[in-house]
């Protein structure tokens, strides 16, 4: 009987994928809001971004915030290649770190329906990391707009409030038959670059600087 309980303990956690504990994301659950503040240079206070607007943040003026413990984030990834998977190992480190509650879809060739899977856990973020998922959720977000987005190390060509994007010079993939762009470095996507975005992206989601692009220096 023990055994057997043990090996039911063991699928259950093994399905949620918690970084922060085996929380049940059905009971009620606040309003994140963020943890320490952003520092100078993050942006200009006295002008805010416009909508689908950039802002350059100082390097390290992130550092001071952090997500709310058991912070809920779905983080839906596609491809296996190197760009994709540093991003991957990023967004996981930062969770471990941080004691966020994260959960991950893999999306498959039709990512529409991993997407809308990925809403309807009702997370506090759902974060995406590459390239092939640009376009679907240029499709879904528009009609999605309570459910915040955070794109890293590429951009929706046209983003409503509910999606940020972190990019860089060496990233900055846009979708909509726009390809490529021409400097494009697969080099660039360092665990570094990686960690900054993730954590610059989502400081500006907790502070309510959404529907722009946070572009890293």
């Amino acid at each position: 009987m023990l055994r057997a309980a043990a090996s039911l303990a063991a699928a259950v956690a093994l399905i949620s994928g918690c970084s922060g504990g085996a929380h049940d994301w059905a009971q009620p659950h606040p309003s994140p809001a963020p943890v320490g503040t952003l520092g100078a240079g993050f942006t200009d206070p006295s002008a805010p971004p416009s909508p689908e607007g950039t802002i350059t943040p100082s390097p390290g003026s992130w550092d001071g915030v952090r997500a709310p413990e058991d912070y809920r984030v779905v983080l839906l990834t596609a491809g296996d290649d190197a760009p994709t998977t540093a991003l991957v190992k990023g967004v996981r480190d930062w969770a471990e770190s941080e004691k966020i509650d994260l959960r991950t879809i893999a999306a498959g060739a039709d990512p529409v329906p991993d997407i809308t899977r990925a809403m309807t856990m009702k997370p506090d973020l759902i974060v995406s990391a590459g390239n092939t998922l640009i376009d679907p959720l240029a499709v879904v977000t528009a009609n999605h707009l309570a459910q915040q987005f955070l794109v890293v190390g590429a951009e929706v060509a046209e983003p409503t409030g509910n999606v940020t994007s972190v990019d860089w010079s060496g990233a900055s993939f846009r979708g909509e038959g726009l390809g490529m762009s021409s400097t494009y470095d697969p080099a660039s996507f360092t665990a570094d670059r990686c960690a900054a975005a993730i954590r610059a992206g989502v400081a500006a989601v907790l502070n309510n600087l959404t529907g722009i692009v946070v572009w890293l220096r």
